[in-house]
């Protein structure tokens, strides 16, 4: 369950666009409320609600254990993954019409096909919502100070920029393809 809303967390940005985009066209009299734009509203709130509570259990990582850890090196890889994602969002927030059944279920189908890709394959660091809250993703050479184990690789999110790397940072290390680490 845990996969599932953090890959629904990706989609929030893209769930508001379309939730606004909706209620534009009714105010301006382009949409009426009729069951499908009410049912596509309360459908995009409710994943609105799901993905930011996938989020924040992801950001809180009170089950994860946490480590010590000195970082060798880090390369912010960011930029690789969400100017892909963002240009999804464009695309069904700008030119999908919702308000029509097929494209509805068109909708509902690609978003299905998504997520089986991005939760077999493990593609969590693929989130633009958490770089829209702040978070980075970077590619992480680090030693793990409370296991000696040499050096290690990992992806990470962290709040902010990585600028210091010679004190000791927190991470918290988990098997979701990415993990978090704090100051």
């Amino acid at each position: 369950m845990k996969k599932i809303l953090l890959y629904l967390s990706a989609f929030v940005p893209l769930y508001m666009l379309v939730i606004i985009k909706i209620l534009i066209d009714i105010i301006f009299f382009n949409l009426s409320f009729n069951f499908l734009n009410t049912f596509t509203i309360i459908l995009f709130s409710i994943l609105i609600f799901m993905g930011c509570y996938g989020a924040y259990m992801a950001i809180k990582h009170e089950t994860t254990p946490k480590s010590k850890i000195k970082i060798v090196t880090a390369t912010n890889i960011t930029e690789k993954y969400f100017l892909g994602y963002f240009s999804l969002f464009v695309l069904f927030a700008l030119s999908y019409e919702l308000e029509k059944v097929s494209m509805f279920v068109v909708f509902v189908l690609v978003i299905i096909f998504i997520g089986i890709v991005y939760v077999k394959n493990d593609l969590f660091y693929i989130n633009p919502f958490l770089n829209i809250l702040g978070y980075n993703f970077y590619d992480i050479t680090f030693i793990n100070l409370d296991k000696n184990k040499g050096e290690q690789s990992a992806k990470f999110f962290y709040k902010g920029n990585i600028e210091n790397i010679e004190s000791p940072f927190i991470a918290y290390l988990s098997h979701e393809n990415f993990s978090m680490i704090d100051k």
